[in-house]
């Protein structure tokens, strides 16, 4: 659970100095929000809306992690961990076993608005948070922390980074006959939700064996993304790679 204590990533782990952000930051953080709320409102799955309400987020200022993860806890064990930037591997997974999902306490500048290579709060907290809320969703982060905890093999843990990036990162599910977003990438990014909604990037049913074995690009907007057709799914695909790639 959140309270779990943390003995690779307690190095990593800092506080959010809320009184030190600026104006222009608070205005940033708005015009982010703001930027992709229609699509978000239209394209975003139910389980990722309710989220966005049960932690209290708003276009009118940057989030409080401390706040978020006092309404996390109770519902999912899941906190907001404030955290110093980027973590090595085992320190992530850690943190995940533990449901204490690392969050970076900067925010993008106005002249980086439309990405930034590394995560800032609006990624990790817009992006990532609102399904934490969300039970199966939370189960699932939780236990792929814990086997990845354990993997030591570099291809194997490759390989179920795919399986991350194709679900937490850049997921999508069909609801009500359409096509929706979940991925933390695809719902902060402007682009990859356009290219989704427009057609422009191809949709395929999630299958496992597919996933495991289409390689992680980060310097383009995706032209293939896999849609699932419920939230049990990926739990369960977990438990299959688990399996299959685990002695």
């Amino acid at each position: 659970m959140a309270s779990a204590t943390l003995k690779i990533a307690d190095e990593f782990l800092t506080t959010q100095n809320y009184a030190a952000y600026t104006l222009e930051q608070q205005s940033v953080w708005a015009e982010l929000v703001n930027r992709r709320m229609p699509h978000i409102e239209q394209w975003a799955c139910d389980e990722y809306r309710e989220g966005y309400e049960i932690i209290g987020l708003s276009a009118q200022r940057i989030p409080d992690l401390y706040v978020i993860a006092a309404r996390l806890e109770p519902r999912t064990g899941w906190a907001t961990t404030p955290v110093t930037g980027f973590m090595p591997a085992d320190a992530f997974f850690e943190m995940l076993e533990a449901r204490r999902f690392p969050t970076t306490t900067w925010l993008r500048e106005r002249t980086s608005i439309d990405y930034t290579p590394e995560p800032d709060i609006f990624h990790d907290v817009f992006g990532h948070v609102p399904m934490h809320a969300h039970k199966v969703f939370g189960d699932f982060l939780q236990h792929y922390g814990a086997v990845c905890a354990r993997v030591q093999d570099k291809e194997i843990l490759e390989r179920l980074g795919r399986l991350f990036w194709y679900t937490v990162e850049f997921g999508l599910i069909r609801q009500k006959g359409k096509i929706k977003i979940y991925g933390s990438g695809v719902i902060s990014s402007h682009g990859e939700s356009e290219s989704v909604i427009s057609g422009r990037c191809e949709v395929r049913d999630f299958n496992l064996d597919e996933v495991l074995a289409t390689p992680v690009k980060v310097d383009e907007i995706h032209k293939l993304l896999f849609a699932i057709e419920s939230f049990e799914q990926i739990y369960e695909a977990m438990q299959q790679a688990e399996a299959r790639l685990l002695p």
